[in-house]
């Protein structure tokens, strides 16, 4: 792989980090690396500066190691050892370290040179490519048994990082103008791209969010793959804002729980990294003491005043508590900080529609808005906020799945388990509730025209309320969504209740992705062949990602330069395809608010759903008359702004709806013999049907040919303007 194209990845993404013009490698961690330790630090910095070739440390800790060692530097790049060399305290002068004691050791700023041809070994990519996967490992070894009394080593940084708040706030803003704009240009009565964009978004949204489970699987990620994963983390709520994070202490103490103290031990250790006098990269230190590599932090009580005892403390965390520290988040807090942020999102959602339900009777009170602009929303406000209630229940679907169930094995308070209880079994029998209504129409619409889109599209109240379950998808396929919440379902799951095994999540995740890539890539559920495409590439990206993350296990013991190098490539091809996605979707979203009839980009659906969708504005044609009355519909279905009785009817669990099928089956029938006088006279009139939004010229409402036969039947051909309403 070149260094070019991951410079240009980088700087598409805005990832190149602006820091100083002199390179250098720091580290201000230190972790033992071999048991029966007998030298722990409580503070350590390291940094190589090839322009001067020199190697400037300072460390404080406490050994147990008595007499004279020498000490063995190892300096490790992506698994292969890069340069080693030995060297004697005693002869650089090393105070403290000529001879080691019990005790405190408080070791100043010290400068090793370093000979221009072991700088020459450190390959150039070290100090440019993010997150640099590399440590320097420290031997120290007995003078008189030659044996290692002590290992300890840092981890390396060049001071970029793929992890930058400007990528994910870029990231989330152009989701949610997708959003924004698909339900804008509903409003506007562009049924057809309203549906493309706002799948989409969704597909998008989903994509982020399963970068986000790679960065919370227990697996040891490389650098570069869990700074990448971090920038989506915003998608599961963890989010770090001050005040809210001392409201989620304060909740948890006022509970009964006990809040964690990881970062606050780490706050004081770096302020006394900031101290040390290279300036130049004082800022990236600051970001540094807040990154954990590998999954190990190890935070270390102050020394002073210490008998000689190792008063070291090591906190290890992994998965979703490296998420949590990664965000500046308490452990104990992970759980409600994304609580709180899904219901800020329901609240802010709620008031913006409110809102703008304001803005559009002002507006229209003022005679700014002409014709029936959001006339549909004005009328039926109520019921697309609940549809708009339940699409929000979906988008934070996988995010509380795998918070509420890893609180579940955490505890953190009386209270806070039970909002996750609370919380997600709300959620699954809402949205089970959701998908048992969307089968029940399609199948009485089956039962009753043989098309499972005429209920589902023709029904404003169902298509609002319930229309995010299957829009995405072609009408035959409408009960996909039931595999993909199981999907979702069962990828939380494993997760969340996993997180001491990250062989098995990577294990399961592979299982998972592959079954349902084998699924979509068979069933093709999505409305078109362009949707399709889109929604199979994130699905291949996923288990391509899958794979890589098992391989980040070692379960194959690959030597740890293919780990780094795969570290790599997982991060530039998903780069470079979140980059075309976000493309794809901005131009889609900005084509649907400008352009005057967006429409015209994407072809009609197949399943003739255009033809069945209509508006709650008044009819003002024969031809929509007569389309009303043909499919049965009351001559006062729409006129109040009441909902539909397919909707009302659904709505009763007694069981009866079989025998209402049937009776609305016979009405039907009886209206469609009325509204032909022996097939050549005029319809009969009727007062306030529904119309039709995107109709179809060439669309016909009658997907079988038993319906368009029973007025053939009448006697006598159609007329001319018959077949121009498509009943040929």
């Amino acid at each position: 792989m070149k260094v070019s194209l991951i410079s240009v990845v980088c700087l598409l993404l805005g990832t190149q980090q602006l820091a100083s013009a002199e390179r250098m490698l720091y580290s201000d961690s230190l972790n033992p690396c071999q048991t029966n330790n007998n030298f722990s630090a409580t503070q350590f910095d390291v940094t190589l500066t090839p322009a001067n070739n020199s190697l400037s440390f300072s460390v404080v800790g406490v050994s147990t190691i008595m007499g004279n060692v020498t000490i063995d530097l190892r300096f490790i790049a992506y698994g292969l050892q890069a340069y080693q060399t030995t060297l004697d305290p005693c002869k650089l002068g090393f105070q403290g370290l000529c001879p080691m004691n019990d005790g405190q050791i408080n070791l100043p700023t010290s400068n090793v040179p370093l000979p221009g041809s072991a700088l020459a070994q450190v390959p150039g990519i070290a100090y440019t490519v993010p997150d640099l996967d590399a440590k320097v490992q420290v031997y120290f070894n007995s003078t008189t048994t030659g044996q290692s009394a002590a290992c300890v080593e840092a981890r390396l940084s060049n001071g970029k990082t793929v992890d930058q708040k400007g990528v994910a706030w870029a990231i989330a803003v152009i989701s949610g103008l997708a959003l924004v704009a698909s339900a804008i240009t509903s409003g506007l009565g562009h049924s057809n791209t309203a549906a493309h964009v706002a799948a989409n978004a969704m597909a998008l949204f989903s994509y982020f969010q399963a970068q986000a489970f790679i960065g919370m699987t227990a697996v040891p990620l490389p650098p570069i793959v869990a700074s990448w994963t971090q920038n989506f983390q915003w998608s599961m709520g963890i989010i770090r804002v001050t005040f809210l994070q001392r409201i989620a202490t304060w909740y948890q103490r006022a509970t009964g729980g006990t809040p964690s103290t990881v970062l606050s031990s780490l706050g004081t250790t770096s302020v006394e990294v900031e101290k040390r006098s290279l300036a130049a990269v004082t800022n990236l230190v600051k970001r540094a003491a807040y990154e954990v590599h590998n999954n190990i932090l190890r935070a270390r009580s102050n020394a002073a005043g210490s008998n000689g005892a190792d008063t070291s403390n090591t906190v290890i965390v992994r998965g979703i508590q490296r998420v949590g520290f990664r965000a500046g988040i308490e452990v104990t807090n992970i759980f409600l900080t994304g609580y709180i942020f899904f219901m800020i999102f329901v609240v802010a959602v709620v008031i913006g529609v409110l809102l703008f339900k304001l803005f559009c009777e002002l507006m229209v009170k003022a005679g700014r808005f002409k014709g029936d602009k959001f006339q549909d929303f004005r009328n039926g406000w109520t019921t697309v906020l609940k549809g708009i209630l339940f699409r929000i229940v979906l988008i934070g679907f996988p995010q509380m799945v795998v918070l509420c169930f890893w609180e579940f094995t955490r505890i953190d308070s009386t209270a806070e388990m039970v909002l996750a209880i609370f919380t997600i079994f709300t959620m699954l029998a809402t949205v089970g509730w959701a998908c048992s209504k969307v089968i029940r129409l399609a199948r009485r619409s089956i039962s009753m025209h043989k098309n499972p889109a005429y209920i589902l599209y023709s029904d404003p109240v169902s298509l609002n309320k319930w229309g995010f379950l299957y829009v995405q998808f072609k009408a035959t396929a409408y009960y996909f969504i039931v595999p993909v919440l199981t999907y979702i379902l069962i990828k939380g799951l494993f997760v969340a209740l996993a997180q001491k095994s990250g062989t098995l999540q990577a294990i399961a995740l592979v299982v998972i992705e592959a079954v349902f890539l084998i699924g979509v890539c068979i069933m093709r559920p999505y409305m078109d062949k362009k949707t399709n495409a889109f929604n199979i590439a994130i699905v291949v990206v996923n288990f391509i990602s899958a794979i890589f993350l098992l391989v980040f296990t070692g379960i194959f013991t690959q030597p740890g330069i293919v780990t780094g190098v795969m570290g790599v490539i997982f991060f530039v091809y998903n780069a470079v395809f979140s980059t075309i996605l976000l493309i794809i979707v901005l131009v889609a979203s900005i084509i649907a608010l400008v352009a005057k009839n967006p429409d015209t980009r994407y072809q009609p659906m197949r399943d003739d759903r255009g033809s069945f969708i209509k508006s709650q504005t008044q009819l003002n044609t024969e031809l929509d008359a007569l389309g009303a009355t043909a499919r049965g519909e009351s001559k006062h279905g729409w006129s109040n702004g009441k909902g539909a009785r397919i909707e009302d009817d659904d709505d009763s669990l007694s069981g009866s709806s079989a025998d209402r099928s049937g009776h609305s089956h016979h009405q039907q029938q009886q209206q469609q013999n009325t509204a032909y006088q022996g097939g050549m006279g005029r319809p009969q009139q009727l007062a306030g049907p529904p119309s039709y939004n995107s109709r179809s010229d060439t669309a016909s409402p009658y997907q079988n040919s038993q319906q368009a036969n029973s007025f053939r039947g009448q006697g006598a051909s159609p007329s001319p303007w018959q077949r121009g309403a498509g009943y040929e």
